[in-house]
C-alpha cells in the first residue's frame, strides 16, 4: 500500500513539474539540407569537378599509354623468344620488369589511396565544402534553427518540405558567388 502511495505521490509531482519545465524551455528548430543536391546545384562544385575530370582523364590516357607499352613488349619478347639469345631475352625481360614496374607506380602515386587523385579531389573540395558550411551555419543561425541535418546521409527518413534549407543555401552561395565577379 505504501509502494501505491508513494508511486501516486511521484506520479503526481511530475505531472506538476514537468509541464511546468517545458514551458521554460527553448523551442528546438529543425531543419535538414540535401548535400548531394547543393553539389549537384553550386556552380563552383560544377567547375571543380571539371577541372578533376580533365586531370583523371589525363592520368588514365598516360596509364593507358603505359599499359598499350607494356603489351607491345610483352608481345615482342614473347615472339622473339626462340630468335634471341639468352642474354638478348634477359635484356628484354629486365626492360619489361623495369616498365612494369613504373607502371605499378605510377598507379600507385596517381590512384593510390593516398595519391594525387586522392590529393587533388580533396584540395579542390575542401574551399567548396568549407563555403557550404559557413553558408549554413550562417542561414541556421539567422533563422533561429538549433540543429540542420543532411538528407544526403541517410539518416532522415521523412521530413517536412517545409523545413527543408537546401535550396535557401544554393541561394545564397550563388548570390557569393556572383557578388565575387
Amino acid at each position: 500500500m505504501k509502494k501505491r502511495i508513494s508511486a501516486i505521490l511521484i506520479v503526481a509531482y511530475a505531472v506538476g513539474i514537468f509541464p511546468a519545465a517545458l514551458l521554460h524551455a527553448e523551442e528546438v528548430k529543425i531543419g535538414y539540407i540535401d548535400t548531394v543536391k547543393i553539389f549537384s546545384n553550386f556552380k563552383e562544385t560544377i567547375e571543380a569537378e571539371e577541372i578533376y575530370k580533365k586531370e583523371v582523364d589525363a592520368w588514365k590516357k598516360q596509364a593507358e599509354e603505359m599499359e598499350t607499352g607494356l603489351a607491345k613488349m610483352r608481345e615482342t619478347i614473347q615472339s622473339q623468344t626462340l630468335m634471341l639469345s639468352e642474354e638478348k631475352l634477359q635484356e628484354k625481360k629486365m626492360e619489361f620488369d623495369r616498365s612494369a614496374e613504373a607502371y605499378r607506380k605510377f598507379m600507385n602515386e596517381v590512384f593510390g589511396e593516398n595519391g594525387e587523385a586522392a590529393r587533388r579531389n580533396k584540395e579542390l573540395t575542401d574551399p567548396i565544402v568549407e563555403k557550404i558550411n559557413a553558408v549554413i551555419s550562417k542561414l541556421a543561425e539567422e533563422q533561429g534553427y538549433t540543429i540542420v541535418f543532411d538528407a544526403a546521409q541517410g539518416n532522415i527518413i521523412y521530413a517536412d518540405k517545409s523545413i527543408d534549407l537546401t535550396d535557401m543555401v544554393i541561394a545564397e552561395l550563388d548570390a557569393q558567388l556572383e557578388t565575387l565577379q
